[in-house]
């Protein structure tokens, strides 16, 4: 069996000991067997979404809906406590240097934007979707670089590589916590619409029973009072088990770019 939690960056160890309490409750729940006891470090995690054996991982819910949709089978999705989150509903934080003049999407038209990668809800779907409903000009953005991962997308802005970006707000979160000296160089000037968060996800192979073991230890260790101490920093605040339709959402953020014509940012 294969376990990741391969989307944020908090610190490692604290990750690792997360899924250690979570591998105990699921030993402990007696329902399946064979639990890894330490995550794996998949080199591409759009791969290993889809092995036979994955018993857990994070995806994202825009390639959830495009992508992986009847491929694998939608755990549910973690609450967080942090600046534009609202239980499993986030808003990506939209970012630039401190300093800036520019205070609104619209000035920012003909500007610079990192993105982590196309098919990202939080740094391209969902702000698509708010360029395509709150400007006319096309293309709204000079230039795009395309950075591979939000951690890059926010070190292109501080650089000056990039004017702006739209960051997943748990990442800004866990950011701005692991780079206390840093932080201060950027800032918040708006947010996107609400989305669901990320989504976790068991293979289509695995069995009702292992589903439904992974829910209920997801749900106590994400709420009961022992595993606090494990939770904070990964600033995880409650468990919702969720299915395909809360995160119709995310075709709901495309199909509104696309009927306003804009394809691509």
């Amino acid at each position: 069996m294969q376990a990741a939690l391969p989307m944020y960056f908090p610190p490692r160890a604290a990750l690792q000991a997360f899924w250690g309490a979570l591998a105990d409750l699921l030993r402990a729940d007696g329902a399946l067997t064979g639990i890894p006891s330490e995550l794996s470090e998949a080199p591409d995690c759009h791969a290993q979404w889809l092995e036979p054996d994955l018993l857990l991982s994070q995806a994202c819910g825009y390639p959830l809906v495009t992508q992986l949709a009847g491929r694998v089978q939608l755990v549910g999705s973690f609450a967080y406590d942090a600046p534009g989150v609202a239980g499993i509903q986030c808003r990506s934080q939209l970012i630039c240097r401190a300093g800036e003049r520019r205070r609104s999407l619209v000035e920012f038209g003909g500007s610079t934007l990192a993105f982590n990668d196309r098919i990202s809800q939080s740094g391209y779907n969902a702000l698509r979707a708010l360029v395509a409903c709150n400007t006319t000009r096309r293309p709204f953005f000079a230039a795009r670089l395309q950075t591979g991962a939000h951690l890059q997308s926010i070190e292109a802005v501080r650089e000056g590589l990039a004017d702006m970006a739209a960051i997943d707000a748990v990442s800004w979160a866990l950011w701005q916590r692991s780079q206390p000296g840093l932080a201060a160089e950027l800032q918040v000037f708006g947010q996107t619409e609400p989305y669901p968060g990320l989504p976790l996800i068991t293979s289509l192979q695995s069995t009702p029973e292992t589903l439904a073991a992974l829910r209920r230890c997801l749900q106590r260790i994400a709420t009961a009072p022992p595993f606090a101490a494990l939770r904070e920093p990964l600033l995880i605040s409650g468990f919702e088990a969720t299915t395909l339709s809360n995160y119709q959402r995310c075709l709901e953020l495309q199909d509104l770019a696309l009927a306003r014509g804009l394809r691509a940012l």
